[in-house]
């Protein structure tokens, strides 16, 4: 479960990252980029038939100075890992709408990791039944753990 915090709510630890959406203040980021994938979701039944490619981005927010000392894999989280979660979303069952695939990747790493506060996921369709030239279309999402908007909230 995971909170949605909107990008007019006044909030002290946070700030408008280069993206225009909010992103804590003073905290440590895992990014993953340019994760190609082939999925079968879309609208329309050619699209959940045949698939197409998906390109995915992550940020994950989590305190990795430990891990930064340490230098050991127990105290951060594994890319590895994180990479096989959206995996298995963008080539799992179908969705019809890009909002669903951003939503369940985002939803799967806050619950599986505890560590990351916040989450920012975006997917791209490079290829599109759409008049006109372009790079792709997509959606992206940011989202808070419950704990973390829960201490939000207490600030």
């Amino acid at each position: 479960m995971v909170g949605r915090r909107g990008n007019d709510e006044e909030e002290d630890d946070t700030h408008v990252g280069g993206g225009g959406f909010r992103v804590p203040r003073n905290k440590d980021r895992l990014m993953l980029r340019g994760l190609q994938f082939h999925g079968h979701h879309g609208v329309y039944e050619e699209e959940r038939k045949l698939g197409q490619k998906f390109v995915v981005d992550v940020d994950a927010w989590a305190d990795l100075e430990k891990a930064g000392t340490t230098d050991e894999l127990e105290h951060t989280v594994s890319y590895v890992e994180l990479y096989a979660q959206v995996k298995q979303v963008v080539e799992g069952p179908s969705f019809k709408l890009l909002e669903s695939v951003v939503e369940a990747i985002a939803q799967g790493i806050l619950v599986s990791h505890p560590t990351i506060s916040d989450v920012r996921v975006k997917v791209c369709k490079p290829h599109v039944a759409v008049e006109g030239v372009l790079d792709y279309l997509g959606v992206e999402i940011f989202r808070s753990s419950v704990a973390s908007a829960d201490a939000s909230a207490r600030c």
